[in-house]
Protein backbone atom coordinates (compact mmCIF):
# COMPACT_ATOMS: atom_id res chain seq x y z
CA UNK A 1 0.00 0.00 0.00
CA UNK A 2 1.35 3.69 -1.06
CA UNK A 3 2.18 6.06 1.91
CA UNK A 4 0.37 9.03 -0.08
CA UNK A 5 -3.09 11.02 0.60
CA UNK A 6 -3.29 11.73 -2.87
CA UNK A 7 -1.44 11.54 -6.44
CA UNK A 8 -1.29 15.14 -7.45
CA UNK A 9 1.69 14.46 -9.85
CA UNK A 10 3.81 11.41 -10.26
CA UNK A 11 6.58 12.78 -7.96
CA UNK A 12 4.03 12.12 -5.30
CA UNK A 13 5.20 8.75 -5.25
CA UNK A 14 8.90 7.85 -4.72
CA UNK A 15 11.26 5.66 -7.14
CA UNK A 16 9.96 2.69 -4.65
CA UNK A 17 6.32 3.43 -4.82
CA UNK A 18 6.68 3.90 -8.68
CA UNK A 19 7.99 0.35 -8.82
CA UNK A 20 5.60 -1.26 -6.22
CA UNK A 21 2.84 0.22 -8.48
CA UNK A 22 4.22 -1.07 -11.98
CA UNK A 23 4.50 -4.32 -10.47
CA UNK A 24 1.09 -4.60 -9.05
CA UNK A 25 -0.33 -3.13 -12.72
CA UNK A 26 1.84 -6.27 -14.02
CA UNK A 27 0.97 -8.99 -11.97
CA UNK A 28 -3.22 -8.07 -12.54
CA UNK A 29 -2.54 -7.73 -16.74
CA UNK A 30 -1.11 -10.91 -16.25
CA UNK A 31 -4.14 -12.33 -13.76
CA UNK A 32 -0.85 -13.24 -11.65
CA UNK A 33 -2.46 -10.94 -9.06
CA UNK A 34 -6.61 -11.39 -8.39
CA UNK A 35 -7.15 -8.38 -6.13
CA UNK A 36 -10.54 -6.96 -6.05
CA UNK A 37 -11.80 -3.88 -4.99
CA UNK A 38 -15.29 -5.23 -4.27
CA UNK A 39 -17.69 -2.46 -2.55
CA UNK A 40 -15.67 -0.16 -3.58
CA UNK A 41 -16.59 3.10 -5.46
CA UNK A 42 -14.71 5.33 -7.67
CA UNK A 43 -15.95 8.88 -8.08
CA UNK A 44 -14.80 10.45 -11.49
CA UNK A 45 -15.06 14.09 -11.88
CA UNK A 46 -14.73 15.46 -15.34
CA UNK A 47 -14.62 19.54 -16.29
CA UNK A 48 -12.59 18.08 -19.73
CA UNK A 49 -13.56 15.99 -22.54
CA UNK A 50 -12.26 12.53 -22.35
CA UNK A 51 -11.80 9.08 -24.08
CA UNK A 52 -8.76 6.76 -22.80
CA UNK A 53 -9.74 8.48 -19.13
CA UNK A 54 -12.77 7.61 -18.59
CA UNK A 55 -12.96 4.13 -20.47
CA UNK A 56 -9.93 3.22 -18.82
CA UNK A 57 -10.80 4.04 -15.52
CA UNK A 58 -14.40 2.57 -15.34
CA UNK A 59 -13.28 -0.43 -16.90
CA UNK A 60 -10.66 -0.91 -14.63
CA UNK A 61 -12.57 0.27 -11.43
CA UNK A 62 -15.46 -3.06 -13.11
CA UNK A 63 -12.64 -5.30 -13.54
CA UNK A 64 -11.24 -4.78 -10.18
CA UNK A 65 -15.41 -5.92 -8.87
CA UNK A 66 -16.10 -2.15 -7.73
CA UNK A 67 -18.34 0.50 -9.29
CA UNK A 68 -17.76 3.87 -10.99
CA UNK A 69 -19.73 6.89 -11.00
CA UNK A 70 -19.04 9.75 -13.84
CA UNK A 71 -20.10 13.32 -12.91
CA UNK A 72 -19.60 15.28 -16.30
CA UNK A 73 -20.05 19.48 -16.63
CA UNK A 74 -23.77 19.09 -16.36
CA UNK A 75 -23.78 16.32 -13.49
CA UNK A 76 -22.32 18.55 -10.48
CA UNK A 77 -21.59 22.25 -9.78
CA UNK A 78 -17.89 21.87 -10.42
CA UNK A 79 -17.45 25.19 -8.03
CA UNK A 80 -19.67 26.89 -9.84
CA UNK A 81 -22.59 26.86 -7.55
CA UNK A 82 -21.22 25.18 -5.05
CA UNK A 83 -17.06 25.60 -3.28
CA UNK A 84 -15.23 23.20 -4.70
CA UNK A 85 -14.35 22.07 -0.78
CA UNK A 86 -18.09 21.60 -0.37
CA UNK A 87 -17.93 18.72 -3.14
CA UNK A 88 -15.23 17.42 -2.46
CA UNK A 89 -16.36 16.91 1.45
CA UNK A 90 -19.24 15.61 0.39
CA UNK A 91 -17.85 13.24 -2.21
CA UNK A 92 -15.66 11.71 0.36
CA UNK A 93 -19.06 10.61 2.96
CA UNK A 94 -19.78 8.83 -0.04
CA UNK A 95 -16.97 7.04 -2.73
CA UNK A 96 -13.37 5.27 -1.50
CA UNK A 97 -11.53 7.50 -3.91
CA UNK A 98 -11.98 10.11 -6.42
CA UNK A 99 -10.57 10.69 -9.73
CA UNK A 100 -10.27 14.30 -11.30
CA UNK A 101 -9.66 15.41 -14.96
CA UNK A 102 -9.92 19.47 -14.45
CA UNK A 103 -8.44 22.57 -16.16
CA UNK A 104 -6.81 24.49 -13.67
CA UNK A 105 -4.42 22.88 -11.39
CA UNK A 106 -5.13 24.96 -8.47
CA UNK A 107 -8.95 23.17 -8.28
CA UNK A 108 -7.51 19.67 -8.08
CA UNK A 109 -5.17 21.35 -4.98
CA UNK A 110 -8.25 22.79 -3.54
CA UNK A 111 -10.17 19.14 -3.70
CA UNK A 112 -6.96 16.81 -2.82
CA UNK A 113 -6.80 19.45 0.20
CA UNK A 114 -10.98 18.92 1.63
CA UNK A 115 -10.90 15.43 0.79
CA UNK A 116 -11.05 12.16 3.51
CA UNK A 117 -10.31 9.66 0.86
CA UNK A 118 -7.34 9.64 -2.01
CA UNK A 119 -7.58 12.23 -4.81
CA UNK A 120 -5.91 11.15 -8.08
CA UNK A 121 -5.12 13.38 -11.01
CA UNK A 122 -6.97 12.21 -14.15
CA UNK A 123 -4.94 15.34 -16.15
CA UNK A 124 -4.93 19.11 -15.75
CA UNK A 125 -2.99 21.97 -17.56
CA UNK A 126 0.00 21.38 -15.37
CA UNK A 127 0.04 17.05 -14.65
CA UNK A 128 -0.80 14.02 -16.03
CA UNK A 129 0.60 11.58 -13.75
CA UNK A 130 -1.43 8.62 -14.73
CA UNK A 131 -0.50 8.96 -18.29
CA UNK A 132 2.96 8.87 -17.35
CA UNK A 133 2.48 5.37 -15.11
CA UNK A 134 1.05 3.85 -18.46
CA UNK A 135 4.08 5.48 -20.24
CA UNK A 136 6.57 3.60 -17.84
CA UNK A 137 4.83 0.37 -17.79
CA UNK A 138 5.04 0.56 -21.62
CA UNK A 139 8.78 1.09 -21.75
CA UNK A 140 9.21 -1.31 -18.73
CA UNK A 141 7.70 -4.24 -20.99
CA UNK A 142 9.53 -3.17 -24.29
CA UNK A 143 12.44 -2.95 -23.40
CA UNK A 144 12.40 -5.33 -20.15
CA UNK A 145 13.11 -2.48 -17.69
CA UNK A 146 14.92 0.75 -17.26
CA UNK A 147 18.54 0.61 -17.26
CA UNK A 148 19.92 1.26 -20.40
CA UNK A 149 16.88 3.19 -21.62
CA UNK A 150 17.31 6.57 -23.80
CA UNK A 151 14.17 8.26 -24.41
CA UNK A 152 13.60 11.67 -26.14
CA UNK A 153 10.57 13.97 -25.61
CA UNK A 154 9.92 16.50 -28.87
CA UNK A 155 7.22 18.50 -28.83
CA UNK A 156 5.78 20.99 -26.17
CA UNK A 157 6.66 21.05 -22.81
CA UNK A 158 3.42 20.53 -21.87
CA UNK A 159 1.69 18.91 -19.04
CA UNK A 160 2.24 15.19 -20.71
CA UNK A 161 5.67 16.21 -21.13
CA UNK A 162 5.81 17.31 -17.82
CA UNK A 163 5.23 14.82 -16.10
CA UNK A 164 7.72 12.17 -17.86
CA UNK A 165 10.07 14.17 -17.27
CA UNK A 166 10.04 13.56 -13.26
CA UNK A 167 8.72 9.82 -14.15
CA UNK A 168 11.77 9.38 -15.96
CA UNK A 169 13.61 10.65 -13.18
CA UNK A 170 12.05 8.12 -10.96
CA UNK A 171 12.74 5.10 -12.84
CA UNK A 172 16.37 6.41 -14.10
CA UNK A 173 15.35 6.32 -17.76
CA UNK A 174 17.97 9.04 -19.40
CA UNK A 175 15.89 11.90 -20.72
CA UNK A 176 16.61 14.16 -23.75
CA UNK A 177 14.12 17.20 -24.12
CA UNK A 178 14.17 18.81 -27.52
CA UNK A 179 11.55 22.01 -27.92
CA UNK A 180 11.10 25.36 -29.67
CA UNK A 181 11.73 28.36 -28.32
CA UNK A 182 8.88 30.04 -25.46
CA UNK A 183 7.83 26.08 -25.35
CA UNK A 184 10.33 24.44 -23.19
CA UNK A 185 9.38 22.51 -19.79
CA UNK A 186 9.29 24.82 -17.00
CA UNK A 187 12.39 25.53 -14.66
CA UNK A 188 10.67 23.74 -11.80
CA UNK A 189 9.94 20.75 -13.32
CA UNK A 190 13.80 20.45 -14.67
CA UNK A 191 14.89 21.09 -11.37
CA UNK A 192 12.48 18.74 -9.32
CA UNK A 193 13.63 16.00 -11.71
CA UNK A 194 17.01 16.71 -10.65
CA UNK A 195 16.37 16.14 -7.10
CA UNK A 196 14.72 12.75 -7.88
CA UNK A 197 17.48 11.53 -9.78
CA UNK A 198 18.86 13.53 -13.03
CA UNK A 199 17.22 15.98 -14.88
CA UNK A 200 17.30 15.81 -19.03
CA UNK A 201 20.06 16.87 -21.44
CA UNK A 202 18.21 19.75 -23.46
CA UNK A 203 19.10 20.22 -27.45
CA UNK A 204 17.41 22.29 -30.02
CA UNK A 205 17.87 19.58 -32.94
CA UNK A 206 15.09 17.18 -33.19
CA UNK A 207 17.67 14.62 -35.22
CA UNK A 208 19.99 15.09 -32.13
CA UNK A 209 17.80 14.48 -30.12
CA UNK A 210 16.51 11.55 -31.46
CA UNK A 211 20.31 9.85 -32.50
CA UNK A 212 20.69 7.74 -29.28
CA UNK A 213 17.11 7.27 -28.64
CA UNK A 214 15.18 3.77 -27.73
CA UNK A 215 12.30 5.54 -27.32
CA UNK A 216 10.86 8.92 -29.04
CA UNK A 217 7.68 10.40 -27.28
CA UNK A 218 5.66 13.16 -28.08
CA UNK A 219 2.16 15.12 -27.88
CA UNK A 220 -0.17 17.14 -29.52
CA UNK A 221 0.96 21.17 -30.23
CA UNK A 222 -2.63 22.27 -29.58
CA UNK A 223 -4.36 21.16 -26.25
CA UNK A 224 -7.69 21.54 -24.94
CA UNK A 225 -8.34 25.14 -24.27
CA UNK A 226 -5.43 26.44 -26.47
CA UNK A 227 -7.37 26.53 -29.80
CA UNK A 228 -6.95 30.36 -29.96
CA UNK A 229 -3.22 29.90 -30.54
CA UNK A 230 -3.45 27.13 -33.00
CA UNK A 231 -1.55 29.63 -35.81
CA UNK A 232 1.02 30.79 -33.67
CA UNK A 233 2.12 27.10 -32.05
CA UNK A 234 1.78 25.18 -35.52
CA UNK A 235 4.48 27.98 -36.86
CA UNK A 236 6.52 27.74 -34.25
CA UNK A 237 6.68 24.08 -33.69
CA UNK A 238 7.80 23.77 -37.68
CA UNK A 239 10.41 20.94 -37.61
CA UNK A 240 9.65 19.10 -34.89
CA UNK A 241 7.19 16.75 -36.50
CA UNK A 242 8.03 13.12 -35.94
CA UNK A 243 7.66 11.67 -39.21
CA UNK A 244 9.39 8.88 -41.57
CA UNK A 245 12.47 11.57 -41.97
CA UNK A 246 13.17 11.80 -38.66
CA UNK A 247 12.40 8.49 -37.59
CA UNK A 248 15.50 7.69 -40.75
CA UNK A 249 17.86 8.90 -37.80
CA UNK A 250 17.75 6.75 -35.18
CA UNK A 251 16.16 3.09 -34.34
CA UNK A 252 13.68 4.30 -31.49
CA UNK A 253 10.02 3.17 -31.08
CA UNK A 254 7.41 5.77 -31.02
CA UNK A 255 5.00 6.76 -28.19
CA UNK A 256 1.99 9.49 -28.38
CA UNK A 257 -1.04 9.40 -25.70
CA UNK A 258 -3.55 10.16 -27.71
CA UNK A 259 -5.73 11.77 -29.42
CA UNK A 260 -2.92 12.59 -31.84
CA UNK A 261 -3.41 15.48 -34.66
CA UNK A 262 -2.34 12.90 -37.85
CA UNK A 263 -0.60 15.37 -40.21
CA UNK A 264 0.27 18.07 -37.00
CA UNK A 265 2.78 16.55 -34.45
CA UNK A 266 2.96 12.70 -36.01
CA UNK A 267 2.29 11.76 -39.83
CA UNK A 268 -0.46 9.51 -39.76
CA UNK A 269 2.59 6.51 -41.93
CA UNK A 270 4.27 6.73 -38.69
CA UNK A 271 1.36 5.94 -36.19
CA UNK A 272 0.24 3.09 -38.54
CA UNK A 273 3.81 1.80 -38.61
CA UNK A 274 5.41 -0.92 -37.07
CA UNK A 275 7.97 1.38 -35.18
CA UNK A 276 4.79 2.72 -32.70
CA UNK A 277 4.22 1.64 -28.91
CA UNK A 278 1.19 3.80 -29.29
CA UNK A 279 -1.79 1.47 -28.80
CA UNK A 280 0.35 -0.65 -25.89
CA UNK A 281 0.52 2.52 -24.32
CA UNK A 282 -3.41 2.86 -24.87
CA UNK A 283 -4.08 -0.56 -22.68
CA UNK A 284 -1.75 0.19 -19.96
CA UNK A 285 -3.71 3.30 -19.03
CA UNK A 286 -6.44 0.65 -17.48
CA UNK A 287 -3.43 -2.09 -16.17
CA UNK A 288 -1.58 0.81 -14.33
CA UNK A 289 -4.87 2.80 -13.03
CA UNK A 290 -5.45 -0.63 -11.73
CA UNK A 291 -2.11 -0.98 -10.16
CA UNK A 292 -2.60 2.37 -8.70
CA UNK A 293 -5.90 1.71 -7.59
CA UNK A 294 -5.80 -0.79 -5.52
CA UNK A 295 -2.21 0.33 -3.74
CA UNK A 296 -4.57 3.36 -2.69
CA UNK A 297 -7.35 1.95 -1.62
CA UNK A 298 -6.98 -2.45 -0.76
Amino acid sequence: MLDIDHLVDIDDLSSEDVKTVLDRASALKSGEDTTQLSQQTLGMLFEKPSTRTRISFETGMTQLGGHAIFLGPEDIQLGHGEPLKDTSRVLSRYVDVVMVRLFDHADLLEIANYADVPVVNGLTDEAHPCQTLADLLTIKEAFGGFDDVQATWVGDGNNVGQSFVLGCALAGIDLTVCTPPGYEMSDAVLERAAELGDAPEVVESPKEAVADADVLYTDVWVSMGQEDKREEKLDAFDGYQVNMDLLSETDAMVMHCLPAHRGEEITDDVLESDRVLVWDQAENRLHAQKGLLVELVE
